[in-house]
Protein backbone atom coordinates (compact mmCIF):
# COMPACT_ATOMS: atom_id res chain seq x y z
CA UNK A 1 0.00 0.00 0.00
CA UNK A 2 1.52 3.09 -0.82
CA UNK A 3 1.34 6.85 0.62
CA UNK A 4 -1.71 7.86 -1.92
CA UNK A 5 -3.48 4.65 -1.36
CA UNK A 6 -4.01 5.70 2.54
CA UNK A 7 -6.67 8.80 3.41
CA UNK A 8 -6.43 8.64 7.29
CA UNK A 9 -3.16 7.71 8.88
CA UNK A 10 -2.83 7.70 13.05
CA UNK A 11 0.07 7.96 14.45
CA UNK A 12 0.81 7.18 18.06
CA UNK A 13 -2.37 9.20 19.40
CA UNK A 14 -2.93 9.54 23.14
CA UNK A 15 -6.23 10.99 24.10
CA UNK A 16 -5.62 11.77 28.43
CA UNK A 17 -8.47 13.33 30.11
CA UNK A 18 -7.50 14.98 33.69
CA UNK A 19 -8.70 14.15 36.78
CA UNK A 20 -9.09 16.90 39.29
CA UNK A 21 -9.61 17.20 42.78
CA UNK A 22 -9.86 20.37 45.23
CA UNK A 23 -12.76 23.14 46.42
CA UNK A 24 -10.98 26.48 45.63
CA UNK A 25 -8.21 25.45 43.81
CA UNK A 26 -8.34 22.00 41.01
CA UNK A 27 -5.14 20.19 41.26
CA UNK A 28 -4.78 17.00 38.81
CA UNK A 29 -4.33 14.30 40.74
CA UNK A 30 -3.92 11.92 37.32
CA UNK A 31 -4.99 11.24 33.87
CA UNK A 32 -8.04 8.66 32.58
CA UNK A 33 -6.39 7.25 29.31
CA UNK A 34 -8.99 6.64 26.88
CA UNK A 35 -6.99 6.48 23.76
CA UNK A 36 -2.84 5.16 24.83
CA UNK A 37 -0.94 5.06 21.66
CA UNK A 38 -2.78 3.92 18.29
CA UNK A 39 -1.51 3.32 15.23
CA UNK A 40 -3.71 2.53 12.20
CA UNK A 41 -4.25 3.30 8.54
CA UNK A 42 -7.16 3.90 6.31
CA UNK A 43 -7.14 3.27 2.72
CA UNK A 44 -9.30 5.52 0.58
CA UNK A 45 -12.69 3.66 -0.40
CA UNK A 46 -12.54 1.79 2.43
CA UNK A 47 -14.45 0.67 6.04
CA UNK A 48 -12.17 0.25 8.98
CA UNK A 49 -14.23 -1.09 11.54
CA UNK A 50 -13.26 -0.92 15.23
CA UNK A 51 -14.75 -2.73 17.68
CA UNK A 52 -14.16 -3.14 21.66
CA UNK A 53 -16.07 -3.46 24.93
CA UNK A 54 -18.07 -0.34 26.34
CA UNK A 55 -15.33 2.12 27.47
CA UNK A 56 -12.29 0.77 25.60
CA UNK A 57 -11.98 4.10 23.79
CA UNK A 58 -13.39 3.57 20.38
CA UNK A 59 -15.58 6.78 20.66
CA UNK A 60 -13.11 8.87 21.52
CA UNK A 61 -10.62 7.55 19.41
CA UNK A 62 -13.30 8.69 16.56
CA UNK A 63 -13.99 12.25 17.83
CA UNK A 64 -10.00 12.58 18.52
CA UNK A 65 -9.35 11.44 14.39
CA UNK A 66 -12.03 14.68 13.41
CA UNK A 67 -10.16 16.83 16.22
CA UNK A 68 -13.65 17.23 18.17
CA UNK A 69 -11.70 16.15 21.44
CA UNK A 70 -8.17 17.24 21.46
CA UNK A 71 -5.52 14.58 21.24
CA UNK A 72 -2.54 14.86 23.86
CA UNK A 73 -0.43 13.41 21.77
CA UNK A 74 0.54 11.78 18.18
CA UNK A 75 -0.34 12.80 15.21
CA UNK A 76 -3.27 12.41 12.96
CA UNK A 77 -2.79 12.52 8.97
CA UNK A 78 -5.44 12.95 6.75
CA UNK A 79 -4.60 12.98 3.27
CA UNK A 80 -1.19 14.28 3.97
CA UNK A 81 -2.25 17.13 5.70
CA UNK A 82 -1.40 16.72 9.59
CA UNK A 83 -4.23 18.09 11.82
CA UNK A 84 -3.50 18.40 15.05
CA UNK A 85 -1.21 21.67 14.29
CA UNK A 86 -3.49 23.14 11.79
CA UNK A 87 -4.83 26.77 12.51
CA UNK A 88 -8.54 26.77 13.57
CA UNK A 89 -9.50 28.51 10.33
CA UNK A 90 -7.60 25.83 8.29
CA UNK A 91 -9.18 23.11 10.31
CA UNK A 92 -12.87 24.34 9.69
CA UNK A 93 -12.24 24.28 6.03
CA UNK A 94 -10.71 20.67 5.96
CA UNK A 95 -14.14 19.65 8.37
CA UNK A 96 -15.43 19.82 5.16
CA UNK A 97 -14.08 16.61 3.94
CA UNK A 98 -14.92 15.17 7.15
CA UNK A 99 -18.17 14.35 8.73
CA UNK A 100 -19.30 11.95 11.44
CA UNK A 101 -22.68 10.08 11.90
CA UNK A 102 -23.61 10.13 15.55
CA UNK A 103 -24.62 6.97 17.95
CA UNK A 104 -28.24 8.09 18.88
CA UNK A 105 -30.18 9.63 16.14
CA UNK A 106 -32.38 11.66 18.29
CA UNK A 107 -30.19 13.84 20.51
CA UNK A 108 -27.91 14.68 17.54
CA UNK A 109 -30.66 16.40 15.89
CA UNK A 110 -32.11 19.34 16.73
CA UNK A 111 -35.40 19.42 17.75
CA UNK A 112 -36.27 23.37 17.50
CA UNK A 113 -34.94 23.14 13.61
CA UNK A 114 -36.61 21.51 10.71
CA UNK A 115 -35.09 18.97 8.57
CA UNK A 116 -34.14 21.46 5.95
CA UNK A 117 -32.69 24.21 8.42
CA UNK A 118 -30.24 21.06 10.06
CA UNK A 119 -28.89 20.09 6.42
CA UNK A 120 -29.09 23.64 5.38
CA UNK A 121 -26.87 24.75 8.28
CA UNK A 122 -23.58 23.44 7.20
CA UNK A 123 -23.63 24.68 3.66
CA UNK A 124 -24.00 28.28 5.07
CA UNK A 125 -20.92 27.36 7.47
CA UNK A 126 -18.99 26.62 4.04
CA UNK A 127 -20.00 28.70 1.45
CA UNK A 128 -22.00 25.70 -0.73
CA UNK A 129 -24.74 27.36 -2.82
CA UNK A 130 -25.25 31.28 -3.45
CA UNK A 131 -28.78 31.12 -2.38
CA UNK A 132 -31.61 29.12 -0.99
CA UNK A 133 -32.52 27.29 -4.24
CA UNK A 134 -29.21 26.17 -4.63
CA UNK A 135 -29.16 25.10 -1.40
CA UNK A 136 -32.33 23.31 -1.63
CA UNK A 137 -31.50 21.36 -4.72
CA UNK A 138 -28.31 20.36 -3.04
CA UNK A 139 -30.16 18.33 0.62
CA UNK A 140 -32.56 17.59 -1.98
CA UNK A 141 -30.36 15.51 -3.71
CA UNK A 142 -29.10 14.19 -0.52
CA UNK A 143 -32.38 13.05 0.60
CA UNK A 144 -32.55 11.43 -2.61
CA UNK A 145 -29.81 9.01 -1.56
CA UNK A 146 -30.84 8.63 1.51
CA UNK A 147 -33.92 7.29 0.81
CA UNK A 148 -36.31 10.18 2.66
CA UNK A 149 -39.18 12.11 0.58
CA UNK A 150 -38.63 15.77 -0.32
CA UNK A 151 -41.84 16.88 1.92
CA UNK A 152 -39.16 15.96 5.12
CA UNK A 153 -37.70 18.90 4.76
CA UNK A 154 -40.01 21.03 6.54
CA UNK A 155 -40.83 18.58 9.06
CA UNK A 156 -39.19 18.10 12.91
CA UNK A 157 -37.03 15.27 14.53
CA UNK A 158 -39.75 14.11 16.61
CA UNK A 159 -41.88 13.74 13.49
CA UNK A 160 -39.71 10.62 12.41
CA UNK A 161 -39.28 7.24 13.68
CA UNK A 162 -35.49 5.99 14.35
CA UNK A 163 -34.28 4.53 11.33
CA UNK A 164 -35.67 7.64 9.35
CA UNK A 165 -34.00 10.08 12.15
CA UNK A 166 -30.51 8.58 11.57
CA UNK A 167 -31.37 8.77 7.85
CA UNK A 168 -31.40 12.41 7.88
CA UNK A 169 -28.10 12.06 10.35
CA UNK A 170 -26.71 10.30 7.28
CA UNK A 171 -28.23 13.19 5.13
CA UNK A 172 -26.47 15.85 7.08
CA UNK A 173 -23.32 13.52 6.60
CA UNK A 174 -22.91 13.14 3.05
CA UNK A 175 -24.74 16.75 2.01
CA UNK A 176 -21.40 18.53 2.03
CA UNK A 177 -19.59 15.53 -0.59
CA UNK A 178 -16.93 14.35 2.57
CA UNK A 179 -14.36 11.86 1.72
CA UNK A 180 -14.59 10.61 5.13
CA UNK A 181 -17.28 9.83 7.56
CA UNK A 182 -16.85 8.62 11.09
CA UNK A 183 -20.08 6.16 12.05
CA UNK A 184 -19.71 6.06 15.77
CA UNK A 185 -22.56 3.01 16.17
CA UNK A 186 -24.72 4.46 13.51
CA UNK A 187 -27.13 1.13 13.95
CA UNK A 188 -26.86 0.51 17.63
CA UNK A 189 -29.88 2.75 18.45
CA UNK A 190 -32.35 1.05 16.36
CA UNK A 191 -34.22 -2.27 15.64
CA UNK A 192 -32.72 -4.97 13.93
CA UNK A 193 -34.80 -4.96 10.95
CA UNK A 194 -33.76 -1.32 10.56
CA UNK A 195 -30.48 -2.24 11.43
CA UNK A 196 -29.76 -3.88 8.44
CA UNK A 197 -31.43 -1.31 5.71
CA UNK A 198 -29.55 1.50 7.50
CA UNK A 199 -26.13 -0.68 6.93
CA UNK A 200 -27.09 -1.31 3.28
CA UNK A 201 -27.68 2.35 2.99
CA UNK A 202 -24.02 2.65 3.97
CA UNK A 203 -23.21 0.48 1.71
CA UNK A 204 -24.60 1.77 -1.72
CA UNK A 205 -23.57 5.16 -0.52
CA UNK A 206 -20.08 3.93 -0.25
CA UNK A 207 -20.09 2.63 -3.84
CA UNK A 208 -21.78 5.47 -5.26
CA UNK A 209 -19.94 8.24 -3.58
CA UNK A 210 -16.28 6.60 -3.27
CA UNK A 211 -16.89 6.94 0.52
CA UNK A 212 -14.20 6.04 3.62
CA UNK A 213 -15.79 4.84 6.69
CA UNK A 214 -14.22 4.54 10.18
CA UNK A 215 -17.01 2.12 11.60
CA UNK A 216 -17.07 2.51 15.76
CA UNK A 217 -19.44 -0.69 16.96
CA UNK A 218 -19.69 -3.54 19.37
CA UNK A 219 -21.82 -5.66 17.33
CA UNK A 220 -19.55 -8.41 15.86
CA UNK A 221 -22.12 -8.70 12.87
CA UNK A 222 -22.58 -5.53 11.53
CA UNK A 223 -19.33 -5.03 11.36
CA UNK A 224 -17.84 -8.03 9.66
CA UNK A 225 -20.59 -6.80 7.56
CA UNK A 226 -19.56 -3.69 6.60
CA UNK A 227 -15.93 -3.55 6.91
CA UNK A 228 -13.09 -4.40 4.79
CA UNK A 229 -10.23 -4.35 7.72
CA UNK A 230 -10.83 -4.64 11.29
CA UNK A 231 -9.31 -3.57 14.65
CA UNK A 232 -9.97 -4.13 17.81
CA UNK A 233 -9.68 -2.39 20.73
CA UNK A 234 -8.70 -2.88 24.53
CA UNK A 235 -8.15 -0.09 27.22
CA UNK A 236 -7.30 2.21 24.96
CA UNK A 237 -4.95 0.51 22.62
CA UNK A 238 -5.29 -1.58 19.81
CA UNK A 239 -4.63 -5.17 20.24
CA UNK A 240 -5.17 -6.33 16.89
CA UNK A 241 -5.49 -5.53 13.16
CA UNK A 242 -6.92 -8.17 10.18
CA UNK A 243 -8.63 -8.08 7.44
CA UNK A 244 -12.34 -9.08 8.34
CA UNK A 245 -12.40 -12.83 7.15
CA UNK A 246 -9.23 -13.58 8.84
CA UNK A 247 -10.33 -11.69 11.69
CA UNK A 248 -13.84 -13.65 12.28
CA UNK A 249 -12.20 -17.16 11.32
CA UNK A 250 -8.67 -17.18 12.63
CA UNK A 251 -8.54 -14.34 15.35
CA UNK A 252 -5.19 -14.40 17.18
CA UNK A 253 -4.82 -12.20 20.16
CA UNK A 254 -6.71 -13.54 23.45
CA UNK A 255 -9.03 -11.21 23.62
CA UNK A 256 -10.19 -11.20 20.06
CA UNK A 257 -10.52 -15.02 20.79
CA UNK A 258 -12.61 -13.97 24.02
CA UNK A 259 -14.70 -11.49 21.60
CA UNK A 260 -15.21 -14.23 18.74
CA UNK A 261 -16.09 -17.47 21.28
CA UNK A 262 -19.06 -14.99 22.68
CA UNK A 263 -20.67 -14.38 18.98
CA UNK A 264 -23.50 -16.61 18.42
CA UNK A 265 -24.01 -19.06 15.78
CA UNK A 266 -27.15 -19.67 13.57
CA UNK A 267 -26.87 -23.65 13.62
CA UNK A 268 -28.32 -24.29 17.06
CA UNK A 269 -26.54 -27.73 17.26
CA UNK A 270 -23.33 -26.61 16.68
CA UNK A 271 -24.15 -23.57 19.27
CA UNK A 272 -24.65 -26.03 22.03
CA UNK A 273 -21.59 -27.92 21.56
CA UNK A 274 -19.30 -25.17 20.95
CA UNK A 275 -16.83 -23.69 23.88
CA UNK A 276 -16.54 -19.83 24.86
CA UNK A 277 -14.14 -18.53 26.47
CA UNK A 278 -15.61 -16.55 29.73
CA UNK A 279 -13.28 -13.66 31.02
CA UNK A 280 -13.07 -13.37 34.58
CA UNK A 281 -12.70 -10.31 36.69
CA UNK A 282 -13.35 -6.70 35.60
CA UNK A 283 -12.21 -4.18 33.45
CA UNK A 284 -9.75 -2.63 34.66
CA UNK A 285 -9.53 1.25 35.07
CA UNK A 286 -8.30 3.51 32.22
CA UNK A 287 -6.84 5.72 35.01
CA UNK A 288 -4.67 2.93 36.14
CA UNK A 289 -4.26 0.63 33.78
CA UNK A 290 -2.20 -2.64 34.58
CA UNK A 291 1.54 -2.54 34.07
CA UNK A 292 2.63 -4.15 30.52
CA UNK A 293 0.24 -6.14 28.49
CA UNK A 294 -2.91 -4.54 29.87
CA UNK A 295 -4.58 -7.83 28.96
CA UNK A 296 -2.45 -9.92 31.39
CA UNK A 297 -4.94 -9.28 34.08
CA UNK A 298 -8.55 -11.30 32.25
CA UNK A 299 -6.34 -13.13 29.69
CA UNK A 300 -6.10 -17.19 30.18
CA UNK A 301 -2.61 -17.55 28.49
CA UNK A 302 -0.62 -14.91 30.69
CA UNK A 303 2.81 -16.16 31.63
CA UNK A 304 4.50 -14.68 34.21
CA UNK A 305 7.43 -13.24 32.27
CA UNK A 306 6.77 -10.09 30.28
CA UNK A 307 2.98 -9.96 30.33
CA UNK A 308 3.39 -8.27 33.48
CA UNK A 309 6.45 -6.00 32.67
CA UNK A 310 6.41 -5.88 28.79
CA UNK A 311 3.96 -3.93 26.81
CA UNK A 312 3.81 -5.62 23.94
CA UNK A 313 3.70 -3.46 20.37
CA UNK A 314 1.32 -4.35 17.25
CA UNK A 315 3.65 -6.72 15.08
CA UNK A 316 2.70 -8.18 11.72
CA UNK A 317 2.08 -12.23 11.90
CA UNK A 318 0.37 -13.28 9.09
CA UNK A 319 -1.02 -11.49 7.65
CA UNK A 320 -2.63 -9.68 10.55
CA UNK A 321 -0.94 -7.13 13.57
CA UNK A 322 -1.47 -8.56 16.67
CA UNK A 323 0.00 -7.06 20.00
CA UNK A 324 0.79 -10.52 21.95
CA UNK A 325 4.29 -11.68 23.09
CA UNK A 326 2.90 -15.28 23.07
CA UNK A 327 0.45 -14.95 20.00
CA UNK A 328 2.12 -17.59 17.87
CA UNK A 329 2.32 -20.09 20.27
CA UNK A 330 -1.62 -19.42 21.20
CA UNK A 331 -2.12 -20.06 17.70
CA UNK A 332 -0.12 -23.49 17.49
CA UNK A 333 -1.18 -25.03 20.08
CA UNK A 334 2.22 -25.03 22.25
CA UNK A 335 1.02 -22.57 25.41
CA UNK A 336 -2.39 -23.34 26.61
CA UNK A 337 -5.20 -21.76 29.11
CA UNK A 338 -5.01 -21.85 32.80
CA UNK A 339 -7.14 -21.58 35.54
CA UNK A 340 -6.19 -18.11 36.67
CA UNK A 341 -8.30 -15.89 33.56
CA UNK A 342 -10.97 -17.60 32.41
CA UNK A 343 -13.34 -20.45 32.31
CA UNK A 344 -14.64 -22.61 29.23
CA UNK A 345 -18.35 -22.72 29.07
CA UNK A 346 -19.18 -25.83 27.56
CA UNK A 347 -22.54 -27.93 26.55
CA UNK A 348 -24.43 -29.86 29.35
CA UNK A 349 -25.53 -33.20 28.67
CA UNK A 350 -29.01 -32.11 27.74
CA UNK A 351 -27.67 -30.45 25.05
CA UNK A 352 -29.27 -27.44 26.25
CA UNK A 353 -27.87 -25.24 29.02
CA UNK A 354 -23.88 -24.46 28.78
CA UNK A 355 -21.94 -25.26 32.25
CA UNK A 356 -19.21 -23.19 32.97
CA UNK A 357 -16.16 -25.33 33.48
CA UNK A 358 -13.25 -24.65 34.53
CA UNK A 359 -9.98 -24.64 32.69
CA UNK A 360 -6.91 -26.88 34.17
CA UNK A 361 -3.83 -25.83 34.80
CA UNK A 362 -1.28 -26.09 32.12
CA UNK A 363 1.38 -29.37 32.71
CA UNK A 364 4.73 -29.37 30.92
CA UNK A 365 7.20 -27.33 29.72
CA UNK A 366 5.47 -26.41 26.47
CA UNK A 367 2.73 -24.37 28.81
CA UNK A 368 5.78 -22.06 30.39
CA UNK A 369 7.26 -19.17 28.96
CA UNK A 370 10.44 -20.25 29.23
CA UNK A 371 10.08 -23.77 27.23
Amino acid sequence: MTDNDVLVEVRDLKVHFPIKRGVLFDRTIGHVKAVDGVDLRIPRGQTYGLVGESGCGKSTLGRALLQLTTPTGGEVVFDGVELTTLPPARLRAMRRRMQMIFQDPMSSLDPRQNVESILTEGLQTHGIGGNRDERRAIIGEALDKVGLPRWALSRYPHEFSGGQRQRIGIARAVVLGPELIVADEPVSALDVSIQAQVVNLLDELQESLGLTYLVIAHDLAVVRHISDTVGVMYLGALVEEAPSDRLYTEPLHPYTRALMSAVPVPDPDVEDRRERILLAGDLPSPANPPAGCRFHTRCPWAQPTRCTDERPVLRDIGGSRVACHWAERIASGELRPHNAGARVARASSGGETPEPVSIPAPTGKADSADA
